[in-house]
């Protein structure tokens, strides 16, 4: 059953690589979540006393491993063992330890740009605001501007 639950979750961030439906003209500062979610971030990041980095993106990352092998790239097809909670900590999907592969460029934005930060043996927290994840769209077990947390690890760039 697990395994089923995590090949749905990839499957879906697979297809949530679509860019956010948008038919105004609202730019993305005026989406509702987006300050939502940065103000979200930052206090999750206050409280858990987290020392890392946000990038031009509004993805906010902590390299707890670099990591000694190839170099990720957005267009790599990696395998990675990740556990993805809210920001409550409950866990919506998890990899076992063997992880799974899949291309960077078939998964959210969040995912790719997180990843590719990391080298085959690194490990990362990132924190996806839902601009980078699902925008405002519900995904199964996951509500529309939702942040996204993962801790992710690098097993391999194939």
């Amino acid at each position: 059953m697990k395994h089923v639950l995590s090949a749905l979750l990839i499957m879906t961030l697979f297809i949530s690589c679509k860019k956010e439906s948008n038919n105004t003209s609202e730019a993305p500062s005026e989406i509702p979540y987006v300050a939502k979610n940065e103000k979200q971030i930052e206090e999750y990041v206050a409280k858990k006393g987290l020392k890392g980095t946000k990038s031009e993106s509004g993805l906010y990352y902590v390299i707890n491993n670099p990591g000694t092998g190839a170099q990720a790239t957005p267009e790599s097809n990696v395998t990675v063992a990740y556990k993805g909670y809210f920001m409550d900590g409950k866990v919506f999907d998890q990899s076992d330890e063997k992880g799974i592969s899949f291309g960077l460029n078939q998964v959210v934005k969040g995912w790719t740009e997180g990843i590719s930060y990391l080298k085959e043996g690194g490990s990362a927290l990132l924190v996806i605001p839902a601009k980078l994840g699902y925008g405002g769209s519900d995904y199964a077990s996951i509500p529309g501007g939702s942040v996204l947390i993962f801790e992710v690890k690098l097993i391999s760039v194939n």
